[in-house]
């Protein structure tokens, strides 16, 4: 044995190639056991410990892989620090390797760095506040500036320079660095002006036309803001938009608790008429009417009593008519309504009559935010109230159709 030991001994001296492929074996060896060490014994077993913790029982945090980026850098070290121990490698090739491993060494740094913030951005995306006040587009300006710090050092790292030859240089390269970030830059100047002012939120359903956008923001980002419409498709806006461009923020409405009803009933002009004796008896029974018409018939009683001899002409007098009681009747419908919100603007007008006859408006808002139940209260109301318009001889304008066309054709012939 110690003669084969002696032969081998020998018989490497005699040639060095044979000392630097030897060597450079046993250093790649070692940085493999290193690393086999790490991630198949340490890394399982720091895992297990982490199992028992609330983060190492979260797979959504665990999936940014912090511990397994920084369990890289140990055989990159090894192979720094051993590279230069190899006998007769050239230094040119050593230091190729070196500033290698270095500049990988600071590349699964900047991205541990990048994974410990993905961490904290969804840490704090969990919290109640960050619906307004959303951290991510500060996370990735953050995370550009690691990386391109990271590139700077790696660059350095690669063609052995100090990094402070690189920076002196940004100087003369800001020019071209505010051209080829500027988007960037607006973009962070938009997201600072939106955060700052609390013009959007994470959650609040906007509204612009111009960009096909109808719906509930679902995130905002350094440069874009993404809106899932209300058919469940995805737009993506650019955040600058939201400043240089109007849109329509719903989140009013729904801190406020109610949404409003504005929707005009078109009556039939010529359908609108006083009303006698008879129709006032008959509309008395009506429950909303009953306190109304009493009251309102005494009064208009003593009115035209106080006329004397004018007051045998129907036009001196005053009378009620079929369309001021209809909206007496709309408002305390709409007043004893359970689906509507009492505190808030409740009333029924007139709008100015057109071609399409006399148009009466409800202007009111529910007691809900959700558009089920809006859609379903508004629906309801101008059901009832299409249904009850020929108890009061009132008819919906609408245009003549061809039936009736040929209904009119019919009776002619």
């Amino acid at each position: 044995m110690d003669q084969l030991n002696t032969f081998l001994s020998l018989d490497i001296a005699k040639h060095p190639w044979a000392q630097t492929l030897l060597a450079l074996g046993i250093l790649v060896l070692a940085a493999w056991l290193v690393n086999f060490v790490l991630k198949a014994l340490l890394l399982r077993g720091l895992n297990r410990l982490l199992g028992r913790t609330a983060y190492g029982r979260d797979a959504e945090l665990r999936q940014y892989g912090v511990i397994e980026r920084l369990a890289n850098i140990a055989p990159a070290l090894v192979l720094s620090a051993g590279i230069g121990l190899v006998p007769g490698l050239p230094v040119i090739l050593a230091t190729v390797v070196k500033n290698v491993a270095n500049a990988f060494i600071i590349l699964s740094l900047a991205m541990a760095i990048a994974a410990v913030l993905n961490i904290v951005d969804t840490l704090y995306h969990r919290r109640p506040e960050a619906r307004q006040k959303p951290i991510k587009s500060y996370i990735q300006i953050v995370k550009i500036a690691i990386y391109v710090v990271a590139a700077l050092l790696m660059i350095a790292t690669l063609i052995d320079r100090s990094p402070v030859i690189l920076l002196s240089g940004l100087g003369a390269m800001a020019a071209v660095l505010i051209l080829v970030f500027q988007d960037t830059l607006l973009s962070l100047v938009a997201g600072i002006q939106i955060s700052s002012t609390d013009m959007v939120r994470v959650g609040d359903w906007i509204e612009m036309p111009g960009q096909n956008a109808d719906g509930d923001v679902i995130e905002i980002a350094l440069h874009t803001v993404k809106v899932q419409n209300w058919d469940k498709t995805v737009t993506t806006l650019p955040i600058r938009k939201l400043v240089t461009e109007p849109f329509k923020n719903w989140r009013g409405m729904t801190e406020s608790g109610g949404r409003r009803i504005k929707r005009a009933i078109n009556l039939d002009q010529t359908s609108i008429r006083f009303l006698d004796a008879e129709d006032i008896e008959r509309l008395s029974h009506i429950g909303l009417l009953e306190t109304y018409l009493h009251g309102k018939s005494q009064e208009l009683q003593r009115w035209n009593s106080s006329l004397g001899e004018k007051g045998r002409f129907a036009a001196n007098t005053r009378r009620l008519t079929n369309i001021g009681t209809f909206r007496v009747y709309v408002d305390a419908y709409l007043q004893q309504h359970p689906g509507l919100h009492k505190d808030m603007t409740l009333m029924v007008r007139q709008l100015p009559p057109g071609p399409e006859g006399l148009p009466l408006e409800l202007y009111c808002f529910t007691n809900t935010v959700a558009w089920a139940d809006y859609e379903r209260i508004q629906s309801d109301i101008f059901d009832h109230l299409f249904a009850i318009l020929p108890e009061f001889g009132l008819r919906v304008f609408q245009a003549p159709t061809g039936q009736d066309m040929r209904m009119l054709t019919a009776s002619a012939a």
